[in-house]
């Protein structure tokens, strides 16, 4: 059934009535209108098992406006010079079917209502809208200006104050600076003080000497090496001079004087000096010392050595030994210490963690634990025990909480260094939480 279009200055009036007060209105031009318990509709109403979280009730299609309703909705709609309800609308078609909705068109003459849960009612009708009011308009000598608003005693000290800060520092710019007195270095602070490198004077020009004057330097130059290379040609000469000169000099000066030599009289100095070993006797260079003597076999006679043993006394020139020989002192090396590490079954508070994934995952890895380990036993061989290390498994994979739980190798060392081993590690599974874990580790020396 055709409908006449409504005019676009009717206002479509929508209210909830709640027994005989209205709880909530609306006037609206075009916008349509939605009602359910979600506080973006336009009418919000208590959740109902009946009615969805939003429902378009009224829809505005070419600036009219159309009731939809669905068959759990019941009401009555003023149609022409009667009321009709939803059930008869249904049953004679004179709405549109829209799926599981009927929607429709209204006169502007229409009204109504629609019944919905726990006694509310929702009523509907078209009104006109009030004329506008004019706006009021002040007498002309009443309305205030920009001149009349604004408080004129700020107004003049603003002025004041921007023309003297302007004037001053005109007056400054326009005056030329103070000339700056020159101090002396001592006047100066030693932030100010700064190096002046003098420049160097320049070289005065070289005067072309005369030929002559070449010829003498050349012949001066002659006479001068010639000095030199004697001197250069006596160095072997002097050497073996200076050797026999020292020797003479010190064989007869204090002590060599009185040990003597047997190198023909030259003293011992020649002997130290010459190819001997030492090999003579030393008594007899301090035969002629007095208050000097020096215990031979001879000297000792049938008394024999004391302290019980037997032996001869071996005289120094015995025991001479001639050549050298080397010590091999050997190069330093460093003891390799080795250690044993086990890991035994690991506590999983979770079944989120495959246990044997996760000991194949340390078993991988367990080399950095045993140079934990092997570092301390280094400085103590008989370092062993059981060392338990929790910690847990963060969701990204990686480690946290890492705590030492039990150490009875008695060495901090060891297990801060395993903590820190720990903290490096990133495990392939990764738990929808974090998962505790109590893993041990038994370390012994290797032998």
């Amino acid at each position: 059934m055709a409908s006449p279009q409504l005019q676009p200055n009717k206002l479509l009036r929508v209210g909830i009535i709640q027994g005989d007060r209205i709880l909530e209105e609306h006037h609206l031009l075009s916008d349509d209108v939605t009602i359910g318990h979600d506080a973006k509709n336009t009418i919000v109403l208590p959740a109902s098992e009946e009615l969805p979280a939003k429902f378009a009730i009224f829809e505005n299609r070419n600036s009219q406006y159309q009731l939809v309703f669905d068959d759990t909705m019941h009401g009555r709609v003023h149609l022409g010079s009667s009321d009709v309800d939803f059930d008869r609308i249904r049953k004679q078609g004179l709405a549109q079917e829209r799926g599981t909705n009927y929607v429709l068109p209204l006169q502007e003459s229409a009204r109504g209502k629609v019944d919905l849960a726990d006694d509310i009612t929702l009523f509907f009708q078209f009104i006109t809208p009030p004329p506008e009011s004019e706006r009021v308009t002040l007498p002309p000598d009443v309305q205030g200006g920009f001149w009349k608003a604004m408080d004129r005693v700020f107004f003049g000290i603003l002025a004041a104050s921007l023309l003297f800060h302007f004037a001053w520092g005109a007056f400054i710019v326009s005056r030329e600076p103070p000339p700056e007195p020159e101090l002396a270095l001592d006047q100066l602070e030693d932030r100010f003080v700064s190096a002046i490198i003098p420049q160097k004077p320049p070289e005065p020009e070289k005067v072309a000497e005369a030929p002559q004057a070449a010829a003498d330097d050349s012949a001066e130059k002659k006479e001068d090496k010639k000095p030199s290379e004697a001197k250069q040609d006596s160095k072997p000469q002097d050497a073996a001079t200076h050797k026999a000169e020292l020797v003479k000099k010190v064989q007869g000066k204090g002590l060599l004087k009185i040990l003597g030599s047997n190198s023909g009289g030259a003293g011992a100095f020649a002997d130290v000096l010459g190819g001997s070993t030492g090999g003579g006797e030393i008594a007899e260079a301090l035969a002629g010392a007095g208050g000097v003597g020096v215990a031979t076999s001879d000297a000792l006679g049938a008394n024999g050595p004391k302290g019980g043993g037997a032996g001869n006394v071996a005289s120094i020139g015995d025991l001479g030994t001639s050549g050298g020989g080397k010590v091999d002192l050997g190069a330093k090396k460093e003891v390799a210490v080795e250690g044993r590490v086990k890991d035994a079954a690991p506590e999983v508070e979770s079944s989120d963690v495959d246990r044997d994934a996760l000991a194949r995952y340390v078993k991988a890895r367990l080399k950095a634990i045993q140079n934990c380990y092997e570092k301390e036993l280094k400085r103590n061989p008989s370092l062993k025990g059981k060392v338990v290390v929790r910690f847990n498994i963060m969701p990204s994979g990686r480690t946290g909480g890492i705590e030492i739980e039990e150490n009875t190798v008695g060495n901090e060392a060891v297990g801060s260094c395993i903590r820190t081993v720990i903290r490096s590690w990133v495990f392939p599974f990764k738990p929808d939480d974090e998962v505790s874990v109590a893993y041990p580790f038994v370390f012994s020396p290797a032998g």
